[in-house]
């Protein structure tokens, strides 16, 4: 039986739903980002004390088909921007249509109907987060940061940053308390 989580964005999210289920007496056959299969199917019953657990750690069980295909849409999205460390820059459309099956003028028509934003917009709020990461952890020059995300220049990086937030990236790492949002708050 396949159940999906909503907002699960890294292996500590993995390590916590496979704890929950353990601790439910259900055996997965895998825990992925967004997706649980298990050997038998878990009862209503179980699927709320689960579902519980996990809004602790702030993740969620989807039911809705439509709550489906958008956790999925975040989760290739958050794997491209999290994960792409400086690769080829290949088209997210392609990527995300190979990935789900499914045209991208359909799915971006369909994300933005559901979450009133584009794919796009979604992809720029994550790279941001991103960006603020990497420069809070101060490990990486604004160039290697840029490379990462697969920017065309620092100050194409430099240049968005500062239309989403209103601070240049400079500004940014010399705040003394820097604000993060989690993802599920983008």
């Amino acid at each position: 039986m396949k159940i999906y989580v909503k907002n699960m964005a890294c292996e500590s999210c993995k390590i916590f739903v496979s704890d929950a289920l353990d601790e439910l007496g259900i055996s997965p056959i895998y825990v992925e980002l967004g997706e649980i299969e298990t050997h038998e199917d878990v009862s209503d019953e179980d699927k709320k004390k689960l579902n519980h657990k996990l809004k602790d750690a702030g993740l969620e069980l989807l039911e809705k088909k439509q709550g489906v295909l958008i956790e999925k849409i975040r989760q290739v999205a958050i794997d491209y921007v999290y994960n792409s460390d400086g690769q080829p820059n290949h088209r997210f459309s392609s990527l995300l249509s190979k990935e789900l099956d499914y045209s991208y003028t359909y799915l971006a028509n369909f994300f933005s109907e559901v979450q009133a934003t584009t794919i796009e917009q979604y992809i720029i709020s994550l790279k941001i987060e991103r960006i603020k990461e990497l420069i809070i952890f101060g490990e990486d020059t604004f160039s290697e940061i840029a490379h990462k995300l697969n920017y065309s220049s620092a100050q194409h990086l430099s240049m968005q940053f500062k239309k989403m937030t209103g601070l240049t990236p400079s500004h940014f790492k010399n705040l003394k308390s820097k604000r993060r949002s989690t993802l599920k708050n983008i």
